[in-house]
């Protein structure tokens, strides 16, 4: 690793917690405003999805269904966290670095479930294609449960190691002093950052292989005669938007080194470079997880469809 790059890493961390530079007022109202509303249609999209998911008993039952709600219950989870850190950025500059430790761990293990979500989601579609027959007996929904829990104890494992290795280097007058809400000034450590720069490669790495094979493997079945083309076609283009939102995901590890290096060339711009990174990293792939399986898949998007209709005509005035 460029000892060059993590000194200017480190460097714009000082930067933000020294001099963070605020927005006029009319620019503040703005940016907060639109965050708020994507938040709020995206919180009633997602809501409404897990209640359709919560009427249905079948859906239970279908560990397609369970790791898809678990994954919208995540998405939801990560964007109310990072647009209320966002938000409250502007409210108070800096605040209790106790407070925000709990907050940036929980918005990193959400980050982080994600990817690993989108592999397991992508090896039912694999077993369910490849292996019809035998489905049933490998994706129970005890193994579901199971595999989801994995998912998030690895997710959590980064930022808990991150958490002892501050406390082992930081005095305890840390967690009383007042930061910016930021990951790269809560966990400054150099030593913390070598290390996630080295599980993400690992982590990454597993996430890509298992979505290529299984795209490749689901591929070669979709040319067999004996299988059902259409079906394959479909799980086929699912696995092929995974890998898109895999690409997105990436970019929640790979823009903050980037803002960083922006940041310090365009000290001017940092709020604006800020806004713009927060829509692209955390707000947009956001929006794939819906369109993948409430608007794509037909069973699904039936029962939620009338669902959003019944609510709609409940809350409509008159």
């Amino acid at each position: 690793m460029n000892s060059s790059f993590v000194s200017n890493y480190v460097n714009s961390s000082v930067f933000l917690q020294n001099a963070v530079p605020r927005d006029s007022f009319t620019a503040a109202l703005t940016k907060n405003i639109v965050a708020m509303l994507v938040w709020l249609a995206l919180s009633v999209l997602n809501y409404s999805m897990v209640s359709t998911f919560r009427k249905h008993s079948f859906f239970y039952e279908d560990p397609r269904y369970i790791m898809f709600i678990s994954m919208v219950i995540n998405d939801a989870v990560q964007l109310t966290l990072v647009t209320a850190l966002y938000v409250v950025s502007y409210a108070f500059s800096k605040i209790l670095a106790s407070a925000c430790c709990p907050l940036i761990m929980t918005a990193v293990t959400t980050t982080r479930s994600t990817p690993l979500i989108l592999a397991g989601m992508a090896l039912e579609r694999y077993i369910s294609i490849c292996f019809p027959l035998h489905y049933c007996q490998i994706c129970t929904v005890r193994r579901t449960a199971w595999t989801i829990g994995i998912i998030f104890i690895l997710s959590f494992t980064p930022p808990l190691t991150d958490l002892f290795i501050t406390v082992a280097k930081e005095s305890p007058s840390f967690f009383h002093s007042s930061i910016f809400c930021d990951h790269s000034l809560l966990f400054s450590d150099r030593s913390i950052y070598y290390k996630n720069c080295v599980f993400d490669s690992v982590y990454f790495s597993f996430v890509f292989l298992t979505l290529f094979c299984t795209y490749c493997k689901i591929m070669l079945t979709a040319r067999a005669a004996s299988t059902d083309l259409v079906s394959a076609k479909k799980a086929r283009n699912t696995v092929l938007l995974h890998g898109v939102q895999l690409l997105l995901c990436l970019l929640a590890f790979v823009v903050p080194s980037m803002q960083a290096q922006l940041i310090l060339l365009f000290p001017m711009y940092s709020l604006e470079i800020r806004y713009v990174n927060f829509l692209l990293v955390y707000i947009i792939p956001r929006f794939l997880s819906p369109m993948i399986y409430g608007f794509r898949d037909e069973k699904f998007h039936k029962y939620w469809l009338r669902y959003f209709i019944s609510y709609v005509q409940r809350v409509k005035p008159g």
